[in-house]
């Protein structure tokens, strides 16, 4: 996230440029602030943000008597190391702490403190998995209540501020109300209309059963008061819920470990239901070429602003762990077709969180799945999900091996970057445009094919690197007026970037792609492919 520019450079020798510059700030200050993906983000005064698997609040700040966000997450010891060097995948998450962040304007974060260490929880009982959290206001108590996942039962921690520090209270277990010690996945959800708050989760072996449950008071202890099955069918998880236009929309995703997934999604008109498609979830719109932006969904938060309501979708990147591509927290906004959700998948898009507006960003990367890291598996690939093409992306072969499931003929769509490869480019996969016998081939995407681009010109660009071989092999862009090619060159054997610049779109639609002509066994590499605004 960008840092706010401060404006406060007042002469007072000077009172009418003085105030001509006070103007200036608050014309800026009114102005949408940029939220920026696929990198890692920092607080206001830039520190990094260790925040994954929590959710987002409004509380009223102890210190000014107003509401502002608060946003908790769980901070692993080896998000701090992938961030330093993003070559690396790691074994698995370390817990640290629970984070806690605040903001007014949900761009610009300040961290409130690790308000909740694993010493604290050490001190309790021996920490094992620690994850999927949430904090509820309990008004009987005077208390804030975080639900937390721990081991195999859900913890209650309590604090008398939103900003902390939360101390143990008492662990569930869950057996009794759904025949598991645990949850699968969790998340905390509240209702701004009626100021109730909700655990969201799933069943905790198959995660094949959705639950809401009310957070409240009984027998004079912070507990769950009740426990209604909202969903039985196939296995979900990153279970959590937002409300837009007086209806309630259960979200999860698919169960590919910690790897990216399709977004799904049942509506009710109430809470604990029924909701509709039945025992079922449809596919978000719009997240089914890069698998929403390479996430899974983590949670919501609703903007109410003066001129509009917008949803923004929190997604969670992670992998066993990292490798995914960079930044865990990837946040988009939701628009909707009546009551049909509709995922924006952005690079880059701008907020303003007291209007409500939102645009898109001036340095938005137009590709989807640009990197290739929405894809889990070698593709073709013959487990989930069993595909043949790369997402986003178009094959047409027209001499060589057909793509197909038949591993012993099919070329293999892409390639697994290696340590060193990943110093140069992002995250563990890339294009791979080779055959084991000669081949013509044309792998491409069209963009704007859901929204129209803007008119203007674009710089489509990508790092490439492969043998020699071929007898043509380009980077393309055609408008349908016009088309610019920019040739590979052969034997590169170090990732180099190419561009095309000054592409013309006038028709709210670009083909870009790259076309081979090449010998067996020859290959090209691609990856970051992007397009941008000028």
């Amino acid at each position: 996230m960008q840092k706010a520019r401060n404006y406060y450079v007042i002469s007072y020798k000077m009172l009418s440029l003085g105030f001509l510059v006070i103007y200036m700030c608050n014309a800026a200050k009114a102005q949408p602030l940029n939220i920026k993906n696929d990198v890692f983000w920092n607080t206001a005064d830039g520190r990094p943000v260790y925040s994954q698997g929590g959710g987002i609040f409004k509380f009223i700040d102890p210190v000014t008597g107003k509401k502002k966000y608060y946003w908790y997450g769980a901070h692993y010891k080896e998000a701090a190391i992938y961030r330093q060097d993003p070559s690396v995948t790691l074994p698995g998450p370390t817990f640290l702490s629970v984070t806690c962040y605040s903001s007014v304007d949900l761009v610009n974060w300040t961290f409130e403190g690790d308000v909740l260490t694993r010493a604290t929880l050490d001190s309790n009982m021996r920490t094992t998995w620690v994850g999927r959290l949430g904090v509820a206001y309990i008004p009987a108590l005077k208390e804030y209540a975080l639900f937390v996942q721990h081991g195999n039962q859900v913890l209650i921690t309590v604090a008398d501020a939103p900003n902390g520090p939360f101390s143990w209270y008492r662990r569930i277990n869950m057996q009794a109300m759904i025949g598991t010690t645990n949850t699968g996945d969790q998340t905390v959800f509240t209702d701004e209309d009626t100021g109730k708050s909700y655990l969201i989760y799933s069943y905790g072996r198959g995660r094949n059963k959705i639950y809401v449950s009310e957070i409240g008071v009984k027998n004079g202890l912070i507990d769950l008061l009740d426990c209604t099955q909202v969903f039985k069918g196939a296995s979900r998880e990153g279970n959590c819920m937002f409300k837009y236009s007086g209806k309630y929309y259960m979200c999860a995703s698919n169960i590919y470990g910690w790897d990216a997934s399709d977004a799904y999604y049942m509506v009710a008109d109430n809470i604990r239901g029924p909701y509709k498609p039945v025992d079922d979830m449809a596919v978000m719109e719009g997240c089914e070429q890069d698998y929403a932006h390479v996430t899974q969904t983590g949670f919501f938060v609703t903007v109410k602003g003066s001129k509009k309501e917008t949803v923004v979708y929190c997604g969670d990147r992670w992998a066993e762990f990292a490798g995914n591509g960079l930044g865990y927290n990837q946040w988009f906004p939701l628009s909707f077709n009546k009551e049909t959700p509709v995922f924006n998948s952005l690079s880059s898009w701008n907020l303003d969180a007291k209007t409500g507006e939102w645009t898109i960003g001036s340095n938005n990367n137009y590709v989807l799945n640009g990197s290739f890291e929405a894809d889990r598996n070698h593709i073709p690939s013959h487990v989930k999900p069993v595909q043949t093409g790369l997402l986003g992306w178009h094959t047409v072969v027209t001499e060589g091996n057909i793509v197909s499931l038949d591993s012993s003929t099919s070329p293999v769509l892409n390639y697994f970057n290696t340590t060193a490869d990943r110093k140069i480019v992002t995250g563990e996969k890339s294009l791979n445009i080779t055959d084991k016998i000669p081949f013509k081939r044309k792998v491409y995407q069209l963009v704007g094919s859901r929204s129209k681009l803007p008119d203007g010109l674009y710089t489509l660009s990508a790092m490439t690197k492969g043998s020699n071989g071929f007898a043509r092999l380009n980077m393309y862009a055609d408008t349908g007026k016009k088309a610019r090619r920019s040739d590979i060159q052969n034997e590169n054997d170090t990732w180099k970037r190419i561009d095309i610049r000054h592409i013309a779109v006038t028709g709210g639609q670009v083909e870009i792609g790259f076309e081979a002509d090449g010998a067996a066994d020859a290959f090209c590499y691609v990856d970051d492919v992007s397009l941008t605004k000028e």
